[in-house]
């Protein structure tokens, strides 16, 4: 394909770029089986010859509305030490999870409450790359809000620093008043939890 191509391509695109062919479709399966067109997921393609695509990028467009959260954007802050490979993102698809195997990359979409969805959202300005990720509040939270079964300081502390593996040192860089604001949209026991947690911890440290 052309340099000039985008990086990120739509079927519309691809068909229009191949119109002068007697079957764009026939033309689009051979490219794809040569790696000149890489196929991520049905009317997602990426071009075979650059690789200046972003994967957090891709992960906005495989499926959406979505924005980075989860596990990725707890590593993508340094809450968490581990560095995450699989980009697990939020979405407001009532109820369900997602996966997309890729032959960039595996992408998992987890729903969260609608009126949480819009809320601690950033959007990262990478030249042709740009991306929706969540703030360190919000991915903390979206994270918790997936989680049952702790009632107590104790159970939250191992769940953040042992399982987790949050960092301690990382707890005074949280804004409160965003997990305040946060907190109460998801109608969960353990945001409730967190939000006193860290008021005793930080405001007492």
């Amino acid at each position: 394909m052309q340099k000039n191509t985008p990086i990120y391509l739509d079927y519309i695109y691809v068909m229009d770029y191949l119109k002068s062919y007697a079957s764009p479709k026939s033309k689009l399966t051979t490219m794809i089986r040569s790696g000149e067109i890489i196929k991520v997921r049905r009317g997602l393609y990426l071009r075979g010859d650059d690789q200046t695509y972003s994967l957090k990028t891709l992960a906005n467009k495989i499926y959406g509305p979505s924005y980075l959260s989860f596990e990725y954007a707890l590593s993508y802050h340094n809450l968490i030490p581990e560095r995450v490979a699989t980009l697990t993102s939020a979405s407001h698809a009532k109820n369900k999870t997602r996966q997309f195997k890729t032959p960039v990359g595996v992408f998992v979409y987890r729903s969260i409450n609608p009126n949480a969805y819009p809320h601690g959202i950033i959007r990262i300005e990478d030249a042709d790359n740009p991306f929706f990720i969540a703030g360190k509040e919000k991915a903390l939270c979206d994270t918790l809000s997936k989680i049952r079964g702790i009632t107590d300081f104790k159970g939250l502390e191992d769940l953040l620093f042992d399982d987790l593996r949050l960092d301690r040192e990382e707890l005074p860089g949280l804004v409160l008043e965003d997990i305040a604001f946060l907190a109460p949209l998801y109608k969960k026991k353990i945001l409730s939890l967190l939000l006193a947690y860290l008021r005793q911890e930080v405001c007492h440290a």
